[in-house]
């Protein structure tokens, strides 16, 4: 396998996909700390906390993702432009 520049310049650890990487771990993170939600109180309109603090993941998680997607897209179009620049914007 060669290193090209390309492949090398594609792994840096931006600010950008670090905050990309936290909106995609956060409902990963939040849904296997079980003990955090295990319990019935505070009910919401009748239903348990436990099953009611999963489907708000469900609505956050897509918030997330949708945020993670944006980002990515504005990093991809950075990175194109400073390609096509000659890496004059850094």
């Amino acid at each position: 396998m060669s290193d090209t520049p390309g492949t090398r310049e594609s792994a840096v650890v931006t600010p950008l996909r670090v905050a990309i990487a936290l909106c995609l771990a956060a409902p990963f993170v939040a849904m296997l700390w079980v003990g955090s939600y295990a319990k019935a109180d505070p009910a919401f309109i009748g239903i348990p906390f436990f099953y009611w603090y999963q489907m708000l993941w469900v609505v956050i998680s897509t918030a997330l993702t949708m945020t993670a997607y944006q980002l990515w897209r504005h990093d991809q179009r950075t990175r194109a432009a400073d390609h096509r620049d000659g890496g004059a914007s850094r």
